[in-house]
């Protein structure tokens, strides 16, 4: 993992920075619409570009001006002939369009001239932006399906065979969704490397659909367009704790296509999905996300994706309503095998059982390559744990595939088991094995078939997948424990991106909101994840309930709205939005929800029993001290206020009563919760110190005092930490706030349990979901995110990469590292929005010497002994002595 975010960070590094030798100068670089490169598929008609200035130099922006033309020859001759902005004022790396209105299906040019205020001149290359469908009105195409009703289980199967145009193709477009999942396929090749398409959404409000560029895979004469789709979560159709299988969704698959081709003399032809298109189905015989897929090779329509096999055995493809009004285009990066691995060794139980070792936890599926005679059934069953004797264990995994229903056994298919794949072979020599439709989160994988087989280490390939976000910051040091902790975190951050943030790979694989915000962070300072937060911010106000309430996973069909989980898990919709707005100085999000919100606090002001909120779950898997959930729950109260109240300043509303009720709640808050004797908050946990500091609670001049009883809780419980999710999010970093980061250090690495450390030291490799592990890790999922905040406070506190408080996408960076007693060295680095920041610190005999990397149009100052001393733009190298 380590080495993929570094290979990937360097080269960006490599594209954005010039050639050594040449004469050092300042340059506009990474154009990007909607903080995409070059997208083919805009569906806003008000685009957002933005921009970096790099320069080893001082240069900040005093103006921009942007131009937008329908050609890269208009926009090079200087005439910009759908918007040239004002010369505007700003040190912003972004701007709105507002030009001309756009038009769909239309690829756009643009670049960025920057000044600063004496007026030197830096101007952008030329970047594009193509629009796919701006109203869902322009869709020519029609959805359509087979013949059969949602409980059918073979995947459908579309095909149709066009005869196109000879007179030159200048290019082509393919807008699709199929839903749940689909893969499409030209003249027999799978368009795109997408996998799992669309992204997860609320199914009966808002549908995504993607484009593609398929000019290149189109002859004149006969093509062949088609298509397989699965039952993803459209289609749930196993019993779950969740309920999907009772979704108000609930449908059988279908899709909508239209492939748009542009020929040289610039007449158009379009190809939409109808009636007259084929249906079947073949050997995808059951596929969902919690068990896995069953596949018979022995009854694959051989040819069917080919031009020339004879369909007319099939039968007309079904019109069907459409399942949402609302279909936008999907701008989030998608989900891709990113990496495949090899097993590690292999264990031969008999001469039909075989246990595969990954090596890791990993997430994706399995490709099996395998020979043997026509109807061998194979299975492969995935998990994180094996037995002694090496069997595959499924214990910690299981517990949530539901065989009854209110009391009453369930029929169950036979070859449906909690992630497990089935393979039919046809007997036809080596045959390989993928699945398309589901995924599994793993280390073991055990193959067992109904006839003898010969499996070696080649047999099997791990291919691992999640949402395809870019890597943009990394953190080492020479402690190896803190570097495993990255690698883990990381590993299990991407494992659990799906389109949306998830809690687990394997078992659940729910948008549960808290989990999503306490990994935020870590999650942003690793990854460039503004497209898939934006797009779940959609799923939040598309989950929103006519009474103003959230449920605690999002989307959901209905499950997830009951008290027990509450405001610390609903503060998600406040939370995010605001990160976004720090991270990236981007408001959209927080424009979109707003309405959500002032509904969402509506609703809170009727659950109030004297003033406060008494109920929902808090500091989530806590070691042993349970802190007050009132207490957290009014805390989270009053935070959303407090959000509020910001938002409002920021988009020009009236946020007074916000600010009123945000004040009220701090002072009730503090009337009820803290001792003013002893400086303490609610019973006393490391936890409700550290929400009442993070949160910014602590009455005037009391912070370092309750930061103080903060470490003393610490030091007399031997560094062991005692909290739960929230704690782990704050107490590292409230203890480094306040002068304390050695002891934070010795918390984390701690060796026994409950620690960070002690996993690594158990061999792990992603996160898990509890403190204490007992030595089967019965009932725990091993690869959970939300415990893994530790790598932000590495890149904020070790390598101290910051920003101002009141300030945003790093306009104002404050470096402010902390020395840690047993570190030799550390470097932490993130590409912000502004470019590189990198920090970089190591012991001398006398000292301590810091290499700082600044970017561009960012002020930036590092706190050193009190001290405040400016940075300049480029590299900075300070030697620090110390006693």
């Amino acid at each position: 993992m380590r080495i993929i975010i570094r290979l990937s960070l360097l080269l960006g590094l490599l594209i954005a920075m010039p050639v050594k030798g040449m004469a050092t100068k300042a340059y506009v670089s990474n154009l990007r619409c909607e903080y995409l490169e070059a997208p083919l598929g805009i569906d806003t008609d008000k685009p957002r570009l933005t921009w970096e200035i790099v320069s080893s130099e001082s240069f900040t922006q005093a103006f921009c001006q942007v131009s937008v033309a329908t050609s890269r020859e208009l926009l090079q001759r200087g005439k910009a002939d759908v918007w040239r902005s004002e010369r505007i004022p700003s040190s912003m790396s972004h701007i709105v369009y507002n030009g001309k209105e756009l038009l769909s299906h239309t690829c756009y040019y643009w670049k960025v001239d920057v000044w600063n205020m004496s007026g030197r001149k830096l101007s952008s290359q030329i970047s594009t932006f193509e629009t796919a469908k701006l109203a869902v009105t322009e869709w020519e195409a029609e959805w359509i399906s087979d013949t059969f009703d949602k409980e059918f289980r073979k995947a459908p199967l579309l095909r149709k065979q066009v005869d196109l145009k000879s007179k030159g193709i200048s290019s082509a477009r393919l807008y699709v969704s199929g839903v749940g999942y689909y893969e499409f396929f030209i003249n027999g090749t799978r368009v795109g490397d997408r996998m799992l398409d669309p992204g997860y959404t609320h199914f009966d409000k808002r549908i995504l659909y993607s484009t593609y560029d398929v000019t290149d895979m189109l002859h004149s004469g006969q093509n062949v367009l088609a298509a397989e789709l699965g039952n993803g979560w459209l289609n749930i159709q196993s019993l779950a704790v969740w309920e999907f299988e009772q979704a108000r969704w609930r449908m059988r698959p279908r899709m909508i296509a239209e492939l748009r081709i542009t020929y040289a003399d610039g007449t158009v032809q379009v190809i939409p999905t109808n009636s007259s298109w084929r249906t079947n189905s073949g050997a995808s015989a059951f596929n969902n996300l919690y068990s896995g897929e069953v596949y018979d090779a022995r009854l694959v329509h051989e040819g069917w994706i080919q031009v020339g096999y004879d369909d007319s055995a099939w039968r007309p493809a079904r019109p069907v309503n459409a399942p949402a009004k609302v279909m936008c285009s999907q701008q989030m990066p998608p989900i891709r095998i990113v990496r495949e691995i090899k097993p590690v060794s292999i264990r031969k139980i008999d001469d039909y059982t075989y246990v595969f070792d990954m090596g890791e936890i990993m997430v994706g599926v399995c490709r099996l390559k395998v020979q043997g005679s026509a109807g061998t059934c194979v299975t492969l069953a995935h998990g994180e744990l094996v037995h002694e004797d090496g069997r595959l264990n499924q214990g910690n995994i299981d517990v949530y595939f539901k065989r009854e229903k209110n009391g009453m056994p369930q029929h169950v298919d036979p070859f449906e088991r909690i992630q497990t794949d089935t393979y039919f072979l046809s007997g036809k020599g080596i045959e390989t094995f993928e699945p398309s439709f589901t995924y599994h989160g793993f280390r073991y994988v055990e193959i067992a078939s109904t006839r003898p087989l010969d499996l070696t280490l080649e047999s099997l390939t791990g291919l691992c997948m999640h949402t395809d976000v870019k890597a943009v910051g990394n953190f080492t040091c020479s402690d190896t424990i803190l570097n495993k902790l990255v690698q883990a975190s990381c590993s299990s951050y991407l494992g659990n991106l799906f389109s949306i943030p998830t809690d687990c790979p394997q078992r659940e694989k729910n948008g549960w909101t808290a989990d999503g915000y306490v990994a935020m962070d870590y999650g942003l300072l690793f990854f460039d994840g503004i497209t898939v937060y934006e797009k779940w911010m959609n799923d939040f106000i598309d989950n929103q309930r006519e009474r103003g309430d959230i449920s605690g996973i999002i989307p959901s069909s209905g499950w997830g709205y009951a008290d027990w989980i509450g405001p610390v898990w609903d503060a998600a919709l406040f939370i995010i939005p605001d990160n976004l707005y720090r991270y990236y100085g981007d408001t959209r999000t927080i424009e979109r929800v707003w309405n959500t919100c002032e509904r969402y606090l509506n609703y809170l002001s009727t659950r109030e029993k004297d003033g406060i909120l008494t109920y929902g779950i808090g500091d989530w898997v806590f070691y042993k001290a349970k802190t007050d959930t009132h207490f957290t729950s009014t805390a989270f109260y009053w935070l959303d206020n407090e959000l509020m109240a910001r938002f409002a300043g920021l988009l020009g509303k009236d946020g007074t009563r916000y600010r009123a009720k945000a004040d009220a709640l701090r002072k009730l808050i503090n009337d009820r919760w803290f001792d003013y004797e002893r400086n303490m908050y609610a019973n006393g946990t490391q936890a409700a110190q550290a929400v009442g500091l993070a949160l910014g609670l602590v009455p005037d001049e009391r912070e370092q005092t309750v930061a103080d009883n903060l470490v003393s809780l610490i030091r007399q419980n031997n560094h062991q930490l005692d909290f739960g999710m929230l704690g782990s999010k704050f107490v590292p970093a409230m203890l480094s706030k306040y002068g304390y980061a050695d002891d934070a250090y010795q918390m984390i690495t701690r060796p026994e349990a409950p620690s960070w450390a002690n996993w690594i030291y158990r061999g792990l490799s992603t996160l898990p979901e509890t403190w204490v592990l007992d030595k089967n890790f019965k009932d725990a999922s091993l690869n959970h995110a939300f415990l893994g905040d530790v790598s932000a406070w590495m890149i904020n506190s070790i390598a101290g990469i910051n920003q101002k408080s009141d300030c945003a996408g790093f306009a104002n960076i404050i470096i402010r590292p902390n020395f840690i007693k047993g570190l030799d060295w550390a470097c932490g680095e993130y590409q912000s929005v502004r470019g590189m920041i990198r920090s970089r610190w190591q012991r001398s005999s006398d000292g301590i010497s810091l290499d700082i990397d600044i970017p561009a149009n960012a002020n930036a100052v590092l706190l050193l002994d009190g001290k405040s001393i400016p940075l300049k733009a480029g590299k900075n190298k300070i030697n620090h002595r110390t006693k």
